[in-house]
């Protein structure tokens, strides 16, 4: 993702997601969620670019609130879809998209 403030797009994956992952300047963050790796790029070298992004959590609504409270805004209060996932969707602050999900657990 391609961002106007790195540092602050940082922190939100940080207070959200438990992101893990250093800043070094003139180059992109790698910031790790769970076991994917996720690169942020400070706009102007290249235009702003934001993400979509489909990211399992243990919490969905511990996830979804500590979204809120770092400033994204809800485009899906959270709900079961018909493909077995309970999920929400924010925007947060710098256009990036996120669902977080967690597998709903069926009895047969």
């Amino acid at each position: 993702m391609v961002v106007d403030d790195q540092q602050a797009a940082i922190a939100f994956l940080r207070t959200v997601f438990e992101a893990i992952g250093e800043v070094e300047q003139n180059r992109p963050a790698e910031v790790r969620i769970g076991d994917s790796l996720i690169l942020v790029s400070e706009s102007g070298e290249r235009d702003m670019f934001p993400a979509f992004l489909y990211i399992y959590v243990d919490d969905v609504a511990a996830t979804y609130q500590r979204a809120l409270a770092a400033g994204a805004v809800t485009m899906e209060a959270p709900f079961d879809t018909p493909y077995g996932d309970h999920r929400a969707m924010v925007r947060d602050p710098f256009g990036n998209v996120y669902q977080i999900a967690s597998r709903r657990i069926t009895t047969a």
